[in-house]
């Protein structure tokens, strides 16, 4: 399981010219789910993702986490997490898991960021989407399990 976190004032999901997903303060969760990755992985990231200290207190420190800080996220499915493009010039997904086995991963994921208090929507298994990130500092974290 790979993730991308974006650290952002701001996110939008927008499918088809509607928006279904917008977040202010929080983080932009860009989640790969693999061949074989299993729901103890995603606990283990959504603890990890709810506890990361990686928003800054009154000092400018890397002290406060999204729970500390009442930050928002939006979690997005990325299959091109797992592109491979050593080879050739066409990058190839074949270690992304396959679309029935990823879609409850990832809204597993979801909920479980959601059980550990975090205010959490996402985007939509499948779709193309236009995705709006403000980053904040800028701040990305790449994570894998």
């Amino acid at each position: 399981m790979r993730v991308l976190l974006q650290r952002v004032t701001s996110g939008k999901v927008v499918v088809n010219g509607q928006t279904i997903a917008s977040i202010g303060h929080g983080l932009v969760i860009l989640l790969g789910i693999g061949q074989g990755d299993t729901k103890e992985q995603a606990a283990f990231l959504a603890e990890k993702i709810a506890q990361l200290r990686i928003f800054e207190d009154a000092e400018g420190k890397f002290n406060l986490s999204l729970l500390d800080m009442g930050g928002e996220a939006i979690v997005i499915s990325q299959f091109t997490l797992y592109g491979d493009a050593r080879k050739g010039r066409r990058p190839s997904f074949s270690d992304a898991a396959r679309p029935e086995v990823a879609a409850p991963l990832v809204e597993g994921f979801a909920g479980l960021l959601r059980s550990q208090g975090v205010r959490t929507q996402t985007g939509i298994f499948g779709a193309h989407m236009s995705v709006e990130i403000q980053n904040d500092g800028p701040v990305t974290i790449w994570l894998e399990k």
